[in-house]
């Protein structure tokens, strides 16, 4: 469930910034949401990695290091929350080439550690213009 709401969550946040977006079915690999301007000239795949805690790494699964491109874009998400503050999200946006050299891919257990995309924060200029 955590990971399909970090989906929605991010297609809500895109939709909000005036981008057309669409959810892929489960099956597409390496693709959560499908993303394009206002006027079609620009289109992007969506990968979302979601935690629901407060972690300092994003699991990022074996074929991260192998899908790269320039329109392949990961937002990483994190779920907050506080007796004291309730519940916040946090979005990290980069491009697919930045989640491969930042993260470490060797072993079972491929994943991005927080300080290597802190400077990602709220990034969604990575998109460019919705129009």
């Amino acid at each position: 469930m955590t990971g399909m709401r970090g989906v929605y969550l991010v297609a809500s946040e895109l939709s909000r910034l005036g981008f057309i977006v669409s959810p892929t079915s489960r099956s597409a690999l390496g693709a959560d949401l499908l993303v394009t301007d206002q006027r079609c000239k620009r289109a992007y795949s969506v990968q979302v990695k979601t935690n629901a805690r407060t972690t300092s790494f994003w699991l990022i699964g074996k074929k991260a290091k192998e899908t790269i491109s320039p329109t392949h874009i990961y937002v990483l998400v994190n779920i907050r929350s506080s007796k004291k503050r309730g519940e916040w999200i946090e979005y990290f946006v980069l491009p697919s080439k930045q989640l491969s050299v930042g993260g470490y891919h060797d072993g079972n257990w491929p994943h991005i550690k927080r300080e290597k995309v802190s400077t990602a924060e709220n990034a969604w200029s990575v998109f460019g213009s919705p129009i």
